[in-house]
């Protein structure tokens, strides 16, 4: 079992980095089907809204630091880069696939990475106390 010097900074990093890449691809999905999107007549928002609600279901656990949060995003979010892969594919979006992959990339990485070492750092405070 890791010692709390060497997780409590890799916790704290990987949080940092799970909620920065979580803000990012939202930041990338509401720029993009606002700005971008070619919805065919659609409402923007509309679109918008089935876009990030599972993303936003996730929102609770991630703000408050739960690795099973993180963990349950882990999940979700291979929902979103196997729809950036599916962009990636189209000429006209290739270039916003890309970046949806990226940042579902990251928050997959950096949300698996706090997941578990929070839970080693759970479980090291519990074995101290």
């Amino acid at each position: 079992m890791p010692s709390l010097a060497w997780l409590l900074p890799r916790v704290r990093l990987a949080r940092a980095a799970a909620l920065a890449s979580y803000a990012g691809l939202v930041a990338l999905l509401c720029v993009y089907y606002l700005f971008f999107a070619n919805l065919h007549g659609a409402r923007p928002w509309v679109i918008l809204l089935v876009e990030l609600v599972p993303l936003l279901l996730l929102a609770p656990g991630m703000l408050v630091g739960s690795a099973r949060g993180h963990a349950w995003a882990c999940f979700v979010i291979n929902l979103y880069f196997i729809k950036g892969a599916l962009a990636a594919f189209d000429p006209h979006r290739q270039l916003f696939g890309l970046l949806e992959m990226t940042a579902s990339v990251a928050v997959f990485c950096s949300a698996l990475l706090y997941a578990r070492w929070r839970s080693q750092l759970n479980r090291t405070m519990a074995d101290h106390a």
